[in-house]
């Protein structure tokens, strides 16, 4: 491993002026990633800024219903809290799909968004990769690809995005706020996260030296009918081959709101608009959901080995949602 320099920073505005100043620094909390990355030599970073022990570990109500979640929130923390589970429960049970009791124990909220893909092409040094090396090409594009992207991908890059929390704050309509050198600003959760297009190598709208500092959650009532569900190759402690987080309201026999988001079909969490769209207004049967599931994925360029999973996650899709519109009737 590289040696590298260590500063922890003591406040938020601390931590930013010390990546600032520090060329080629980065942002440390958990580290389950970060110091993976480091060990395979694909993250060399010159000094590392640990921000672990900022005063943003707490789960806070506000007074308009909102819940805020600081960055550096454990996963296990989150996922066990009463107003998440009460309200939020597709958000506690897409964390409690993710890796394992010791690592949610560590990773943070902030961590968890800013993960890097898992593609053994990008985590390989040796292989080419144009996340990690623009202009080196995609080595997964005719390599195997059967975990990888069928949905928002270029020619530049196919990987997927692996985080189910994301999936879920995506679904809930959830904001990610952001501190850093231009001050304080907001980005909704769907929209955080990029597809990879002529550069793959950016995979979210963070700029140099932002921190994330908390994430909030819109006001929701007590069982919030909500749900996530994932596909994957083993039972647990594995990454998602597809997965999906639906919150779905109806009332006087109609859908009157519809979030769903899809994990592991692209190279960020991909909130299913054009089914939303469809749903709204709709009575919730089992032919609108066909239709609405099948009009948004309708758009996936499945490659050789994954054309599997569009139905893998048409039927993930309509399982939830059958499951939740009796709930909300």
């Amino acid at each position: 491993m590289k040696s590298f320099a260590y500063v922890r920073a003591g406040s938020v505005e601390e931590a930013a002026d010390a990546y600032a100043s520090r060329p080629g620094a980065r942002y440390l909390a958990g580290g389950t990633n970060l110091v993976d990355l480091m060990k395979l030599g694909v993250e060399r970073p010159a000094t590392l800024v640990d921000v672990s022990r900022l005063p943003l570990d707490t789960v806070e109500e506000l007074p308009d219903g909102a819940l805020r979640i600081g960055a550096t929130v454990r996963n296990s923390d989150l996922a066990a809290h009463p107003m998440v589970r009460d309200r939020y429960p597709v958000l506690s049970q897409a964390l409690l799909a993710g890796a394992s009791g010791q690592l949610r124990n560590l990773a943070t909220t902030g961590g968890n968004l800013l993960q890097r893909t898992r593609c053994p092409y990008f985590q390989d040094t040796g292989k080419p990769c144009n996340k990690r090396e623009p202009g080196s090409g995609c080595g997964a594009l005719d390599g195997v690809h059967r975990d990888h992207a069928v949905l928002g991908h270029s020619s530049r890059c196919i990987a997927t995005h692996p985080s189910d929390m994301a999936v879920a704050l995506a679904a809930l309509d959830a904001h990610i706020e952001l501190y850093g050198p231009d001050g304080e600003r907001v980005l909704p959760a769907a929209e955080f996260h990029r597809l990879p297009g002529e550069h793959p190598e950016r995979d979210t709208e963070i700029r140099p030296g932002e921190l994330i500092t908390g994430v909030v959650l819109p006001a929701a009532p007590a069982g919030l009918p909500s749900l996530y569900r994932k596909a994957r190759d083993r039972a647990s402690y594995a990454f998602a081959l597809a997965s999906v987080a639906v919150v779905l309201e109806t009332a006087d026999g109609v859908v009157r709101h519809a979030g769903i988001a899809f994990g592991a079909l692209a190279p960020r969490p991909w909130r299913a608009r054009i089914a939303e769209e469809a749903l709204l207004g709709a009575a919730p049967t089992a032919a609108a959901f066909e239709h609405a599931v099948d009009l948004e994925l309708a758009a996936a360029q499945p490659l050789r080995d994954n054309a599997y999973k569009v139905r893998l996650a048409r039927n993930l899709a309509l399982d939830v949602l059958s499951r939740l519109a009796p709930a909300t009737a």
